[in-house]
């Protein structure tokens, strides 16, 4: 099956207002407050991913919560920049049902029926008569149903990030007379650090006018993050916000898939490659970055090995400084290769008898070393992408992940975050 074109703006699917504001959170002035409300007479499908770190926070805690008590079922998403609610113990989780409960006495539905995001710093405490504020100002003033209301959200939900992570694709389903209706699938994200393979990245809210049941929407969004965004890595490091959320209104009335049907892997395949789309931003987007590293490994005995060789590739900092300094390496890709573990701690399935690696289209090693052209080589590195392939030669699995280049200005960036 081919993947569907996708087309990295906002567009809104039908079932669904949205919008972005400044309520003060950030001093900046800048937009920190985003929501997603589900206004027909029924909640949204709803399924989520969340981060694997220990130090959870509270949002990300009461979403979990909300999901388990509806089955998978939402009204609105309300998303705070500026400020993770993380680390900051009962009062935090206080401040959060408090925001739950005025989103939720806002728009006249269940508590239960409202998720919650947050980023930004950590150890800090929302301020909740702000919000509550511009939560009002919101609803009444700047929801919409158009590309401007998701894309003033994607806006409202940046903190580091330099641009808006947008991206949008249409497939058709059948109907219960078998017609075929447009369905859309768009995603916007926010994520340039704190990004590392463990669970999702950052944030990331992808809506659909699909219809579909919790359980597949859960298992989709399950493979779908898998593939992408646990693919990805700017720093190494894991937030403890990280949330990804997948919302379907059924507006669009089409049939809900039946699991296992080519309707469902369809409407996999379209939301795989808006995650993949997103996260391949994030990664281009990363703090300081010049350069979008992806790694494609093939020949892998099985998933799991591409899977671990590329992200481990990618999430190299000796590879992620030779990329930025455009010096053709491959040494560095060979040894981040040989390091690469399975999640349960063994090695991968790796000969280098049997291993070839390429760098931005030139073959540089096969078993030994291969001759080639460095200066050519790293010309071709100074670019907005850097392709590197690795065939272990192993077997037939292929995986991708996404990085990019460590730089001065990284480092400049992160020393003075919360100052």
């Amino acid at each position: 099956m081919s993947g569907p074109t996708i087309e990295e703006r906002a567009e809104l699917p039908a079932g669904f207002l949205a919008g972005g504001l400044s309520a003060g959170i950030k001093a900046s002035g800048r937009p920190d407050l985003g929501l997603v409300v589900v206004p027909g007479p029924e909640p949204a499908t709803a399924a989520a991913v969340f981060t694997a770190n220990l130090v959870q926070a509270a949002p990300v805690r009461l979403s979990r919560r909300n999901l388990s008590q509806t089955g998978g079922r939402a009204r609105a998403m309300i998303v705070t920049s500026g400020c993770a609610n993380a680390a900051t113990g009962p009062a935090g989780d206080d401040d959060q049902a408090a925001i739950a409960a005025a989103v939720a006495s806002t728009l006249g539905v269940d508590v239960e029926t409202t998720l919650c995001a947050s980023t930004g710093l950590i150890g800090t405490r929302l301020p909740v008569g702000r919000v509550r504020a511009g939560l009002t100002l919101l609803v009444q003033e700047s929801l919409r149903d158009d590309a401007a209301g998701w894309e003033a959200f994607g806006t409202a939900i940046m903190t580091t990030d330099s641009r808006r992570k947008t991206a949008t694709t249409t497939i058709a389903l059948p109907a219960d007379d078998l017609s075929l209706r447009q369905v859309r699938v768009s995603g916007v994200a926010k994520g340039v650090g704190m990004i590392h393979p463990r669970m999702a990245t950052m944030i990331a809210i992808i809506l659909t006018d699909a219809a579909a049941s919790p359980a597949l929407l859960a298992a989709l969004l399950r493979e779908a993050s898998a593939a992408t965004f646990e693919q990805t890595s700017v720093d190494g490091d894991t937030s403890t916000n990280d949330t990804v959320v997948v919302l379907a209104s059924g507006a669009s009335d089409a049939e809900p898939p039946r699991p296992g049907s080519s309707e469902a892997a369809q409407l996999g395949v379209a939301l795989t490659a808006v995650c993949r789309s997103l996260a391949r931003q994030q990664a281009a987007d990363g703090e300081g970055a010049t350069t979008l590293i992806t790694c494609v490994v093939t020949g892998a005995t099985d998933l799991i090995d591409a899977r671990a060789v590329s992200r481990a590739v990618v999430r190299s900092n000796l590879l992620k400084a030779a990329v930025h300094g455009r010096d053709p390496n491959w040494g560095r890709v060979a040894a981040a290769a040989g390091a690469a573990l399975r999640p349960d701690g063994s090695p991968v399935d790796l000969d280098p008898a049997t291993l070839t690696i390429g760098l931005a289209g030139s073959a540089v090693f096969s078993g030994l070393p291969l001759p080639f052209d460095a200066a050519a080589v790293s010309a071709a590195m100074d670019a907005p992408e850097l392709l590197i392939e690795v065939d272990l030669g192993r077997g037939s699995a292929t995986a991708e992940a996404f990085g990019c280049d460590l730089t001065e200005a990284y480092v400049l960036e992160n020393s003075a975050y919360s100052t």
